[in-house]
């Protein structure tokens, strides 16, 4: 990795820290920041593509929401072995859009992928067999989380699969700071600072808003999701997979 990809943001000290927003500064680095910040972040999205490969059906359509630079969509798009299924990830940051673009032209597959600069409360789901909601609900307005989950059970063909990813505040407090103190020291591990893991802690604490699981695992549950299971967990970051039934 370049000495300029390297996640150095939060390094010197901010006369007032912004809320967090995915600009184009953090496009460059967001490889080595989400490697260095997201404890098995590459085993979540190394099982995204397993589960693709198992789960995608023929003839439907994939949906990877906040798809960011691409990570899940590319795993999904080496993995698939459906025939006529396609790819479509969406991401409200023209930044990212534009460099996941970059991504998906760069690594050709027999999967088509279409990548667009959008909300995605905004988003026409239908005929998907999977969806993919990869630490991407925890920056949705909390008002707004159960109409999403509905939205995706409802475009979900019958033994479709969600895969959520999410940060998570546990409902005892106690727990909850020790996971908060063994993630911080992974981030020391991974060579932040004090002052960086400060800021970025100030700067998302108005943005990215986590649920509990039990809060999840009810969301799931009253959208009519079935077999909801954990399936990663490490400190306070966990993916989850809920099917739809068959019919």
């Amino acid at each position: 990795m370049q000495k300029n990809d390297t996640d150095l943001i939060y390094s010197n000290p901010h006369s007032q820290v912004k809320d967090f927003t995915f600009d184009a500064q953090v496009v460059e680095v967001f490889p080595d920041m989400i490697s260095r910040s997201v404890p098995g972040y590459n085993t979540i999205i190394d099982t995204i593509g397993r589960l693709s490969q198992k789960y995608v059906q023929d003839n439907s359509t994939v949906y990877d929401l906040g798809c960011s630079l691409g990570a899940a969509t590319l795993a999904m798009r080496r993995a698939i072995t459906a025939s006529d299924a396609k790819i479509i990830g969406i991401d409200n940051s023209q930044a990212m859009v534009e460099r996941c673009q970059m991504h998906v032209a760069a690594f050709k597959g027999n999967t088509p992928v279409e990548i667009f600069n959008d909300n995605i409360e905004n988003v026409d789901i239908k005929n998907a067999s999977m969806i993919v909601l990869n630490f991407t609900l925890q920056f949705i307005e909390n008002d707004k989380r159960q109409a999403l989950i509905n939205k995706i059970y409802q475009g979900l063909k019958p033994g479709g699969l969600l895969v959520l990813s999410e940060k998570i505040a546990h409902q005892n407090d106690q727990t909850n700071e020790l996971l908060i103190d063994l993630h911080h020291d992974f981030k020391r591990a991974n060579g932040y600072s004090e002052l960086e893991i400060a800021q970025k802690r100030t700067a998302l604490e108005n943005v990215m808003r986590p649920d509990s699981l039990e809060d999840h695992v009810e969301r799931l549950s009253k959208a009519g999701f079935i077999n909801v299971s954990q399936w990663f967990q490490c400190f306070n970051f966990l993916s989850i997979v809920a099917f739809k039934g068959a019919k």
